[in-house]
């Protein structure tokens, strides 16, 4: 980043690796099941991003690298060619509104089931997610992943890789790595989910090296400056316990400092967090922050304005908002006039339809109702 961030606000212009981008605001990615059943993008989806076109960057909803790595029914996908044409869709119509997409990759681990993969979910350790998983017949128990291999832990590392490839061609400027939320790289990273006893598992060095793993050969194929990281360090959902969280985070951010990646997204960020101090400190490049504004009610009334700009001052180069962009699709000229917010709509993410989806009103068609 080339603008000091302790004095830069939230509609300044900043520079992340090859990109120029017109504010600092960040759509952060959310799985939203409007792809089709063979994880190909759909039309509306294009309709959806390019509404957010106006976001500093648009970081797109979690697409799986590989079949087995699916996790819910009617994701998006990133692994054949009608995959990267169903993206190139979404890309082409977001460029044509002058924005800019990164594209997240996800890989869900023991958080899947066959129903919605055709294959038994793999892990880490074969440690069951404890939660039920949602399929086309309703949720359903989850069932006890198996363990990678070495070999396959190898060929997940490749998955990716070609994934990233994938974006690139599909016409996304580079891609996020989720290592965070109880999914396959984080579940490597904590002790309840990672009891290997090989190179991968054991010691927090070992914990960490397959996403090092990840993100190098992502990082080799794409270019670092295409390639960002997502991390979630004390994050409990899903089942998770890191047990070592500092230690872990310490030491993956010193092994990737070096490495000219496009930026460090921490997520639920908090300013007077040591874990978030430490990490803003030793981490070289951009760091994208996602505040904490509660869960399950409403938008703050500033939209989160007050908590991004005390990110910012806490070192932050740019502000990631889930919630906010979900439900306006205007919502940095709402930020920028302190124009009243839309709410989410209870029950909508995951219904399939334009309902909750592209039908928020901006402020021009509120005006005119």
């Amino acid at each position: 980043m080339t603008t000091n961030t302790k004095t830069a606000g939230l509609f300044q212009p900043a520079e992340l690796g090859p990109l120029h981008l017109p504010n600092r605001l960040v759509m952060a990615p959310m799985t939203r099941t409007r792809a089709g059943a063979d994880g190909v993008p759909r039309p509306i989806m294009a309709e959806y991003y390019a509404q957010r076109a106006g976001a500093g960057l648009i970081i797109a909803e979690a697409a799986t690298p590989n079949r087995v790595g699916r996790t819910y029914a009617d994701i998006p996908a990133v692994h054949a060619p009608e995959h990267v044409a169903g993206w190139r869709t979404v890309t082409g119509a977001v460029a044509a509104a002058g924005g800019r997409m990164f594209l997240q990759l996800q890989h869900g681990g023991r958080i899947g089931h066959p129903e919605n993969s055709g294959l038994q979910p793999v892990a880490p350790s074969p440690v069951a997610f404890p939660e039920p998983v949602h399929t086309p017949g309703g949720p359903r128990e989850a069932v006890v992943p198996r363990e990678l291999t070495a070999e396959e832990i190898r060929q997940t590392v490749a998955d990716f890789a070609a994934a990233a490839r994938n974006a690139v061609e599909a016409g996304f400027a580079g891609v996020e790595v989720h290592g965070a939320n109880g999914y396959l790289l984080h579940q490597f990273l904590a002790r309840n989910t990672n009891l290997r006893t090989d190179g991968y598992g054991g010691p927090v060095a070992n914990r960490i090296r397959f996403v090092v793993e990840v993100v190098r050969a992502v990082a080799a194929e794409i270019g670092p400056a295409r390639v960002g990281l997502r991390v979630s360090p004390g994050f409990t959902g899903q089942g998770m316990a890191e047990g070592d969280t500092a230690e872990i985070y310490r030491a993956l951010v010193g092994e990737l400092a070096g490495d000219g990646l496009a930026y460090l997204h921490v997520v639920f960020a908090d300013p007077e967090d040591a874990v978030f101090q430490e990490l803003r400190t030793s981490w070289p490049g951009a760091v994208i922050a996602n505040p904490v504004l509660g869960w399950g009610g409403p938008l703050p009334a500033d939209g989160g304005r007050a908590a991004a700009e005390r990110l910012l001052a806490a070192g932050a180069d740019l502000i990631s908002f889930g919630r906010g962009f979900l439900a306006n699709p205007d919502l940095v000229e709402r930020l920028r006039t302190g124009a009243p917010l839309n709410q989410v709509r209870d029950g909508l993410m995951y219904t399939g339809g334009a309902e909750g989806y592209t039908d928020y009103p901006a402020l021009g068609a509120q005006h005119a109702g």
